[in-house]
Protein backbone atom coordinates (compact mmCIF):
# COMPACT_ATOMS: atom_id res chain seq x y z
CA UNK A 1 0.00 0.00 0.00
CA UNK A 2 1.02 3.39 -1.24
CA UNK A 3 2.14 5.99 2.07
CA UNK A 4 2.00 9.56 1.46
CA UNK A 5 3.73 11.95 4.33
CA UNK A 6 3.47 15.45 4.82
CA UNK A 7 6.98 17.46 5.02
CA UNK A 8 8.23 17.67 7.91
CA UNK A 9 6.50 20.30 10.42
CA UNK A 10 4.18 21.02 7.38
CA UNK A 11 1.25 19.80 10.03
CA UNK A 12 -0.54 22.54 12.17
CA UNK A 13 -0.48 21.98 15.97
CA UNK A 14 -2.08 23.83 18.54
CA UNK A 15 1.06 25.19 19.41
CA UNK A 16 0.70 27.25 23.54
CA UNK A 17 1.40 30.67 23.32
CA UNK A 18 0.74 33.58 25.63
CA UNK A 19 -1.99 34.07 27.75
CA UNK A 20 -3.51 37.53 28.74
CA UNK A 21 -5.40 37.34 32.07
CA UNK A 22 -8.40 39.40 32.52
CA UNK A 23 -8.32 42.33 34.10
CA UNK A 24 -8.93 42.44 37.84
CA UNK A 25 -12.53 43.06 38.87
CA UNK A 26 -13.85 41.75 35.42
CA UNK A 27 -16.89 39.13 35.86
CA UNK A 28 -18.59 38.43 32.54
CA UNK A 29 -15.32 36.91 30.87
CA UNK A 30 -14.65 35.16 27.52
CA UNK A 31 -11.47 33.48 26.39
CA UNK A 32 -10.69 34.34 22.65
CA UNK A 33 -7.95 31.65 21.32
CA UNK A 34 -6.06 33.64 18.13
CA UNK A 35 -3.93 31.96 15.63
CA UNK A 36 -0.91 33.57 15.40
CA UNK A 37 2.19 33.45 13.28
CA UNK A 38 5.00 35.78 11.64
CA UNK A 39 6.18 34.58 8.76
CA UNK A 40 9.89 36.64 9.39
CA UNK A 41 10.22 35.30 12.01
CA UNK A 42 11.73 31.66 13.22
CA UNK A 43 8.56 30.64 15.78
CA UNK A 44 5.91 28.43 14.53
CA UNK A 45 2.35 29.75 14.67
CA UNK A 46 0.71 28.91 18.33
CA UNK A 47 -2.19 29.87 19.58
CA UNK A 48 -2.42 32.76 21.53
CA UNK A 49 -5.10 33.53 24.60
CA UNK A 50 -6.63 36.46 25.52
CA UNK A 51 -9.15 36.73 28.16
CA UNK A 52 -11.69 39.61 27.20
CA UNK A 53 -14.65 41.53 29.71
CA UNK A 54 -17.05 41.34 27.86
CA UNK A 55 -19.10 44.37 30.22
CA UNK A 56 -16.54 46.73 27.93
CA UNK A 57 -16.54 45.16 24.85
CA UNK A 58 -18.87 45.32 21.66
CA UNK A 59 -21.15 42.61 20.66
CA UNK A 60 -19.52 41.07 17.54
CA UNK A 61 -16.11 39.35 17.61
CA UNK A 62 -14.43 41.97 15.55
CA UNK A 63 -14.85 44.35 18.62
CA UNK A 64 -13.17 41.96 20.49
CA UNK A 65 -10.12 41.59 18.32
CA UNK A 66 -9.82 45.57 17.92
CA UNK A 67 -10.32 45.24 21.92
CA UNK A 68 -7.49 42.78 21.82
CA UNK A 69 -5.45 44.89 19.78
CA UNK A 70 -6.17 48.53 21.25
CA UNK A 71 -5.60 47.84 24.96
CA UNK A 72 -4.24 43.76 25.29
CA UNK A 73 -1.96 43.40 22.48
CA UNK A 74 -1.13 45.76 19.25
CA UNK A 75 1.09 43.03 17.35
CA UNK A 76 -2.04 41.47 16.38
CA UNK A 77 -2.30 41.77 12.93
CA UNK A 78 -6.42 41.36 11.04
CA UNK A 79 -8.24 43.48 8.25
CA UNK A 80 -11.12 45.57 8.91
CA UNK A 81 -12.61 48.34 7.16
CA UNK A 82 -16.43 48.83 7.34
CA UNK A 83 -17.51 47.12 10.37
CA UNK A 84 -21.16 46.54 8.18
CA UNK A 85 -20.17 43.49 6.48
CA UNK A 86 -19.88 45.26 3.57
CA UNK A 87 -16.11 45.17 2.88
CA UNK A 88 -15.34 41.31 3.26
CA UNK A 89 -12.11 42.55 4.58
CA UNK A 90 -12.59 40.81 8.07
CA UNK A 91 -12.98 37.51 6.85
CA UNK A 92 -11.61 34.72 8.82
CA UNK A 93 -12.35 31.06 10.47
CA UNK A 94 -14.31 31.50 13.35
CA UNK A 95 -15.42 28.71 15.81
CA UNK A 96 -14.70 26.60 12.59
CA UNK A 97 -16.67 28.26 10.30
CA UNK A 98 -15.52 31.39 7.39
CA UNK A 99 -17.60 34.38 8.06
CA UNK A 100 -17.44 37.49 8.78
CA UNK A 101 -15.89 39.01 12.24
CA UNK A 102 -18.33 41.95 11.97
CA UNK A 103 -21.36 40.15 11.71
CA UNK A 104 -20.50 37.31 13.72
CA UNK A 105 -22.13 37.87 17.05
CA UNK A 106 -19.53 37.14 20.50
CA UNK A 107 -22.80 35.34 22.04
CA UNK A 108 -23.04 32.73 19.24
CA UNK A 109 -20.21 31.04 19.88
CA UNK A 110 -19.92 28.49 22.87
CA UNK A 111 -17.28 28.28 25.04
CA UNK A 112 -14.07 29.24 24.03
CA UNK A 113 -13.79 31.53 20.63
CA UNK A 114 -11.32 29.98 18.28
CA UNK A 115 -10.16 32.79 15.44
CA UNK A 116 -7.84 31.37 12.50
CA UNK A 117 -6.95 32.75 9.05
CA UNK A 118 -9.20 31.71 6.32
CA UNK A 119 -7.85 28.09 5.29
CA UNK A 120 -5.85 27.24 2.41
CA UNK A 121 -4.50 30.55 1.91
CA UNK A 122 -0.67 31.17 2.54
CA UNK A 123 -0.34 33.48 5.75
CA UNK A 124 0.67 37.04 5.29
CA UNK A 125 0.71 37.63 9.40
CA UNK A 126 -1.84 36.30 11.92
CA UNK A 127 -5.42 36.35 10.66
CA UNK A 128 -4.39 38.04 6.98
CA UNK A 129 -4.40 35.56 4.17
CA UNK A 130 -2.42 36.13 0.85
CA UNK A 131 -5.47 36.68 -1.48
CA UNK A 132 -2.89 37.54 -4.77
CA UNK A 133 -4.31 34.27 -6.48
CA UNK A 134 -7.59 34.81 -5.56
CA UNK A 135 -7.95 38.20 -6.71
CA UNK A 136 -6.09 37.23 -10.03
CA UNK A 137 -8.37 34.42 -10.63
CA UNK A 138 -11.44 37.12 -10.27
CA UNK A 139 -9.82 39.25 -12.88
CA UNK A 140 -9.69 36.27 -15.28
CA UNK A 141 -12.85 36.03 -15.69
CA UNK A 142 -13.07 40.00 -16.60
CA UNK A 143 -15.56 41.22 -14.69
CA UNK A 144 -16.81 44.04 -16.79
CA UNK A 145 -19.58 45.05 -19.25
CA UNK A 146 -18.34 43.44 -22.57
CA UNK A 147 -20.07 44.88 -25.91
CA UNK A 148 -19.99 45.90 -29.60
CA UNK A 149 -22.61 47.75 -29.96
CA UNK A 150 -21.90 51.02 -29.39
CA UNK A 151 -23.73 52.86 -26.13
CA UNK A 152 -27.33 54.72 -26.77
CA UNK A 153 -25.91 58.13 -27.00
CA UNK A 154 -28.93 59.51 -24.72
CA UNK A 155 -29.20 57.09 -22.01
CA UNK A 156 -27.76 54.72 -20.43
CA UNK A 157 -28.11 50.71 -21.60
CA UNK A 158 -31.49 49.26 -19.95
CA UNK A 159 -32.73 46.07 -18.86
CA UNK A 160 -35.70 45.35 -17.81
CA UNK A 161 -36.64 44.56 -14.69
CA UNK A 162 -36.88 40.84 -14.49
CA UNK A 163 -33.64 40.91 -16.39
CA UNK A 164 -32.31 42.93 -13.54
CA UNK A 165 -33.29 40.77 -11.30
CA UNK A 166 -31.18 38.18 -12.46
CA UNK A 167 -27.87 39.76 -11.44
CA UNK A 168 -29.38 41.48 -8.75
CA UNK A 169 -28.27 38.97 -6.38
CA UNK A 170 -24.79 37.90 -7.81
CA UNK A 171 -23.56 41.82 -8.03
CA UNK A 172 -23.92 41.03 -4.09
CA UNK A 173 -21.02 39.73 -4.04
CA UNK A 174 -18.15 41.13 -1.42
CA UNK A 175 -15.36 39.28 -2.57
CA UNK A 176 -14.53 38.22 0.86
CA UNK A 177 -13.17 34.98 -0.38
CA UNK A 178 -15.01 32.56 2.31
CA UNK A 179 -16.77 30.35 -0.38
CA UNK A 180 -13.47 29.73 -2.15
CA UNK A 181 -11.99 28.38 0.85
CA UNK A 182 -14.55 26.77 2.08
CA UNK A 183 -14.39 24.29 -0.60
CA UNK A 184 -12.32 21.13 -0.65
CA UNK A 185 -11.74 21.52 -4.53
CA UNK A 186 -10.63 25.04 -4.09
CA UNK A 187 -8.16 23.41 -1.43
CA UNK A 188 -6.28 21.07 -3.76
CA UNK A 189 -6.67 22.91 -7.19
CA UNK A 190 -6.92 26.68 -6.52
CA UNK A 191 -4.17 26.95 -9.05
CA UNK A 192 -6.71 25.55 -11.99
CA UNK A 193 -9.65 25.54 -10.56
CA UNK A 194 -11.35 29.36 -10.35
CA UNK A 195 -13.40 28.63 -7.35
CA UNK A 196 -17.03 29.92 -6.14
CA UNK A 197 -16.29 33.21 -5.93
CA UNK A 198 -14.52 33.62 -9.23
CA UNK A 199 -17.22 31.69 -11.27
CA UNK A 200 -19.83 33.39 -9.09
CA UNK A 201 -18.67 36.46 -10.95
CA UNK A 202 -18.62 34.74 -14.32
CA UNK A 203 -22.24 33.84 -14.20
CA UNK A 204 -23.23 37.42 -13.00
CA UNK A 205 -21.73 38.96 -16.51
CA UNK A 206 -23.29 36.04 -18.40
CA UNK A 207 -26.60 36.45 -17.72
CA UNK A 208 -26.64 40.07 -17.95
CA UNK A 209 -28.67 41.37 -20.87
CA UNK A 210 -26.48 43.86 -21.68
CA UNK A 211 -23.75 42.19 -22.04
CA UNK A 212 -22.26 41.36 -25.34
CA UNK A 213 -19.48 38.42 -24.48
CA UNK A 214 -22.14 35.51 -23.52
CA UNK A 215 -19.88 32.89 -25.75
CA UNK A 216 -16.57 33.91 -25.19
CA UNK A 217 -17.59 33.83 -21.38
CA UNK A 218 -18.54 30.08 -21.66
CA UNK A 219 -15.67 29.43 -24.00
CA UNK A 220 -13.16 30.54 -21.09
CA UNK A 221 -15.04 28.70 -18.51
CA UNK A 222 -15.30 25.28 -20.51
CA UNK A 223 -12.36 23.29 -19.36
CA UNK A 224 -12.12 20.47 -17.08
CA UNK A 225 -10.38 22.52 -13.99
CA UNK A 226 -11.65 25.78 -14.30
CA UNK A 227 -15.09 25.16 -13.91
CA UNK A 228 -15.51 21.51 -13.75
CA UNK A 229 -13.48 20.72 -10.07
CA UNK A 230 -16.50 21.69 -8.63
CA UNK A 231 -18.77 18.46 -6.81
CA UNK A 232 -21.41 20.52 -5.73
CA UNK A 233 -20.38 19.83 -2.30
CA UNK A 234 -22.57 22.68 -1.00
CA UNK A 235 -20.26 24.36 1.59
CA UNK A 236 -19.60 27.51 -0.58
CA UNK A 237 -23.09 28.44 -0.19
CA UNK A 238 -23.32 27.14 3.71
CA UNK A 239 -20.38 29.43 4.37
CA UNK A 240 -21.72 32.85 2.19
CA UNK A 241 -22.19 35.64 5.01
CA UNK A 242 -24.36 37.16 2.37
CA UNK A 243 -26.97 34.51 1.90
CA UNK A 244 -25.69 33.93 -1.75
CA UNK A 245 -25.71 30.65 -3.61
CA UNK A 246 -22.60 30.29 -5.42
CA UNK A 247 -22.94 26.34 -6.34
CA UNK A 248 -26.35 27.29 -7.57
CA UNK A 249 -24.63 29.69 -10.18
CA UNK A 250 -21.72 26.79 -11.11
CA UNK A 251 -24.81 24.42 -11.67
CA UNK A 252 -26.13 27.05 -13.99
CA UNK A 253 -23.30 27.92 -16.46
CA UNK A 254 -22.55 24.47 -16.38
CA UNK A 255 -26.49 23.99 -17.49
CA UNK A 256 -25.56 26.63 -20.08
CA UNK A 257 -22.86 25.02 -21.46
CA UNK A 258 -24.77 22.08 -22.44
CA UNK A 259 -27.47 23.56 -23.93
CA UNK A 260 -25.43 25.18 -26.30
CA UNK A 261 -24.38 21.77 -27.81
CA UNK A 262 -28.34 21.28 -28.62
Amino acid sequence: MAEFKLPADSRYQDVPGRTHAAPAGATRVKTFRVYRFDPDGTDKPRIDNYAVDLDRCGPMVLDALLKIKNEIDPTLTFRRSCREGICGSCAMNIDGLNTLACTKAIDEVRGDVRIFPLPHLPVVKDLVPDLTNFYAQYAAIKPWLQTRTPAPPDRERLQSKEDQEKVDRPSACILCACCSTSCPSYWWNSDRYLGPAAILAAYRWIVDSRDEATGERLDALDDPFRLYRCHTIMNCTEACPKDLNPAKAIAEVKKLLVERQH
